[in-house]
């Protein structure tokens, strides 16, 4: 039995933004140079990093690479860091632009993506725990049904927390066409899972 649940609205009330707040504070005690603050500002974002590229990126290979090219581009331009986004919304645009370089770079050179492997490449990105998908529906292959825009959006505001103000921010375009792609991939996904709830049809006599 598949019970069609999505991962709840997140609220200003939600733990994230006390999490926002701190990695906020240590990205600028990197900026003035704490060593320790580093290690906990990479720490604090490093799988909602992963979990994003995992999700933009059609390479599994590539992930942790693109990964560490985030964190690599961000410790390079702390120094312009000034705390008037979150660290997260900040770290995460640069995610974007290292996937979009990684696109660039690669169209000279195209090859077939192998989809199984960035299924499962995705899938060890994804919370656990997630009520109405451990029974055959797995978030992701969900997920994957949706127009890239739209699945974008999800994962920003839904799996990742953010706010969609900073989510647009992340995306580059405005908060309205954020909330419009949201409530157009939670329809769909709620689609998907009500026709999944469907008994398979009953052959004709």
């Amino acid at each position: 039995m598949i019970t069609p649940v999505l991962p709840a609205p997140r609220t200003a009330s939600d733990p994230s933004a006390a999490a926002d707040e701190s990695t906020t504070a240590w990205a600028l005690a990197a900026r003035g140079g704490d060593t320790d603050a580093v290690e906990h500002f990479v720490r604090a974002l490093h799988r909602d990093v992963q979990r994003y590229v995992a999700h933009l990126c059609a390479d599994p290979q590539a992930v942790d690479d693109l990964a560490q090219d985030t964190f690599l581009r961000a410790l390079g331009s702390l120094h312009r860091f000034e705390g008037r986004s979150s660290a997260r919304t900040w770290l995460l645009s640069i995610a974007r632009r290292a996937v979009t370089d990684s696109y660039r770079h690669a169209a000279a050179r195209p090859r077939p993506a192998d989809v199984a492997d960035w299924q499962l490449a995705a899938e060890s990105a994804q919370p656990q725990g997630l009520p109405g998908f451990d029974d055959g529906v797995a978030l992701l292959d969900l997920l994957a049904a949706l127009p890239d825009e739209r699945r974008e959006a999800f994962v920003l505001t839904q799996l990742l927390g953010l706010p969609y103000v900073e989510a647009a921010e992340v995306s580059e375009c405005p908060v309205g066409t954020v909330r419009s792609r949201v409530a157009r991939a939670r329809a769909t996904l709620i689609g998907l899972l009500d026709a999944a709830e469907e008994p398979a049809a009953a052959p004709a006599a």
